[in-house]
């Protein structure tokens, strides 16, 4: 395969990224003008509820395209992602029932639960060893240009929010064109979708069956759950649900808690979005470079380390109630350390650490649990910062952060540079 061919291929199965992180943050910038609209602002489980819907999507796509993909090959599945998220941008902005809204979220859900489970995995399975790890994190990538194309686009759809003729924009129009706007994204991805190959690895699990006359079966997850898959599927699920609750994404989904705690109005709060955006595009940036020399092994250890400190800091500047640029900064820290560590390399270990046989339902399964992790953190944060503050619950994440370090630095392994076959013989033997 010429290397252009396989950029471009990676490229397109990476654009379901792009829509994930899309998808998955613009709602934090609609947030204060559709609360409004729908009058839940002063109502913490209906914004539980909207924050969430999505999510629940996720957990049933997640789940069920392992085994789809096993049956019908990785390339359907990904246009059925790029189907759904047209269909969810369109829909999300168009109703003006709030049951209705939380339906067409839950349609985009699905979709980035679809497109988070396959783009990594076939990224993986048509890319090179050496090269394996970049080309995968160019998935994680293309979800930070997503979120960052969110925050860009909530920016300058929001007009001021000082003047009450913009603010009647917002609310009846502004957040809706924000939604909107992913359909550009979406249609081009159902449009490139359609000229990427399967991938190679489902065609010789198919040849595989043909050759000894029986039907293809797809591994369930009774196979999964055997014994000499335990310890890779442990370390799996564990490394999958620490990428939420490390905390991280709650900046993004709930960014403007985050800065109005530190002092920010609505108007400067978008403007640190930004900045935030930015920096976990450069960090993803430096993560495409470090991934293949430090290794996945190393990046989780900094992850995990530098996140549970950098917490820690956060926590107790929100206990003494410090606010203005300081606070900003530590941020900044955050989500870079994120971006380079532990955002693209949990991808990379999940798509690199599973058999063949296995590796579809087992993807499915730690996307599902990863789905399940964001959920709860998204769901429990608006209580948990209501009963603790914004202190007490940055400390809880630096906990996490810190208990997951010690796991990593006795569990997990090095995949850099080993084939996957190599990797299936040292892992599950």
């Amino acid at each position: 395969m010429k290397k252009s061919f396989l950029y471009f291929i990676c490229s397109v199965s990476a654009m379901g990224g792009l829509l994930f992180g899309y998808d998955w943050v613009v709602i934090g910038g609609a947030k204060p003008f559709y609360e409004e609209f729908f009058n839940i602002a002063a109502d913490p489980i209906m914004q539980g509820v909207a924050m969430s819907t999505a999510l629940i999507g996720c957990l049933i796509g997640a789940m069920v395209a392992g085994a789809l993909a096993d049956r019908y090959g990785r390339k359907p599945l990904l246009i059925t992602a790029a189907v759904l998220f047209t269909v969810s941008a369109i829909a999300t902005g168009l109703f003006n029932d709030f049951t209705l809204f939380n339906v067409a979220r839950f349609i985009g859900g699905i979709g980035i639960g679809v497109a988070s489970a396959l783009s990594p995995m076939y990224i993986a399975e048509v890319s090179p060893a050496n090269i394996r790890g970049r080309l995968v994190s160019l998935n994680q990538m293309t979800i930070v240009l997503g979120i960052l194309a969110a925050q860009v686009v909530n920016m300058l759809l929001a007009r001021d929010t000082s003047d009450a003729t913009n603010m009647v924009w917002n609310l009846a129009w502004g957040w809706r064109w924000m939604f909107w706007a992913e359909t550009v994204p979406a249609a081009l991805f159902l449009l490139m979708a359609f000229f990427i190959p399967e991938s190679p690895v489902y065609w010789q699990l198919k040849n595989t069956a043909r050759a000894s006359k029986q039907t293809k079966q797809e591994a369930g997850l009774g196979e999964l759950f055997q014994h000499k898959y335990g310890k890779v599927l442990l370390l799996g699920l564990i490394i999958a649900v620490f990428q939420q609750w490390c905390g991280t994404n709650v900046i993004f989904n709930y960014a403007e808690e985050i800065f109005v705690s530190a002092g920010y109005n609505v108007d400067g709060m978008f403007i640190n979005i930004v900045i935030t955006g930015i920096a976990n595009v450069v960090f993803t940036v430096v993560a495409l470079y470090t991934v293949e020399k430090w290794g996945r092994r190393t990046l989780m250890l900094i992850g995990a380390c530098g996140l549970g400190l950098i917490y820690l800091t956060l926590g107790t500047c929100y206990h003494f109630e410090v606010t203005g640029i300081f606070m900003v900064v530590l941020v900044v820290a955050a989500i870079s350390c994120y971006a380079m560590t532990l955002g693209p390399i949990t991808w990379v270990l999940l798509s690199e650490i599973f058999p063949d046989r296995v590796r579809g339902v087992a993807m499915a399964t730690c996307t599902f649990a990863l789905w399940v992790g964001c959920c709860t953190l998204t769901f429990t944060f608006p209580s948990m910062n209501a009963a603790l503050g914004s202190s007490g619950t940055f400390w809880i994440y630096s906990g996490i952060c810190l208990c997951a370090f010690v796991y990593l630095f006795r569990a997990c392994p090095e995949t850099k540079g080993k084939s996957l076959a190599e990797l299936e013989k040292e892992l599950t033997h």
